[in-house]
């Protein structure tokens, strides 16, 4: 196993890959954790946490929906959510530069 902190950086900002195409948060991602897991050292930890990070958004958004008409606050939510997702990829790829420990919030574990 090779340490490679710029493909770790890499994965974690491929997430923002949805600002430009719409989609792909989950899959790029996705696709970099199992091709490398077992190639790059602390590739499998931080790719399981950027999955289970993206499966937590999609699980969040869907609890916003109803939440839109219980006074709006599922619109709120969105916006939380939206924000969450742009910052915290940012964050830990700085962190996984710097060899760091990585933390998304708000995270359950699907994948352990």
């Amino acid at each position: 196993m090779k340490q490679d902190n710029q493909l770790l950086v890499i994965t974690h900002l491929s997430q923002l890959i949805t600002l430009i195409t719409g989609f792909g948060s989950l899959l790029l991602p996705l696709v970099l954790w199992l091709t490398q897991k077992d190639k790059v050292y602390h590739m499998d930890t931080h790719g399981k946490n950027i999955l289970n990070f993206q499966l937590s958004l999609i699980v969040w958004c869907i609890i916003c929906v109803p939440l839109i008409l219980l006074f709006g606050l599922g619109l709120l939510g969105f916006a939380v959510l939206g924000i969450v997702s742009i910052i915290f990829p940012i964050v830990n790829a700085v962190r996984a530069s710097r060899g760091e420990a990585v933390h998304y919030p708000l995270t359950f574990t699907f994948i352990s």
